[in-house]
């Protein structure tokens, strides 16, 4: 028998959707203009906008996937996992290199959403 998806997950795919496109939308708008505001002293606004479709892919399929069952809820935790853990060892060798500041914060992000997607995928197993 299936488990069921625990409603605080539900909720975390929200909140994931919403705080990927908070970076998404503008990244892919005004990519220059944000990455400068968040302490980049170059800006690519090609790979800035492929980071914002990457960023709208994988949050907006956690708004597509919001009432879907326990199996969609598992295979979307693995992506989001890998995602996650890519992104932080991308920004940690980034930081080492002399990064922007502003990149521990996004390292934190990607950390807290990275526990939050292991302690679910367990939790579902």
């Amino acid at each position: 028998m299936s488990k069921k998806v625990p409603k605080s997950l539900r909720i975390w795919f929200l909140i994931h959707f919403i705080v990927d496109m908070l970076f998404a939308i503008p990244l892919i708008v005004i990519p220059r203009y944000f990455l400068k505001f968040l302490g980049f002293m170059s800006a690519d606004p090609f790979t800035a906008r492929l980071v914002g479709a990457a960023l709208i892919g994988i949050g907006g399929v956690s708004l597509v996937a919001h009432n879907k069952g326990n199996e969609s809820y598992s295979s979307l935790l693995s992506l989001k996992i890998l995602w996650s853990l890519a992104a932080i060892v991308a920004i940690l060798w980034t930081m080492i290199e002399g990064g922007p500041f502003v990149g521990w914060y996004i390292l934190g992000v990607f950390a807290v959403f990275s526990g939050i997607w292991m302690y679910y995928k367990r939790k579902i197993r």
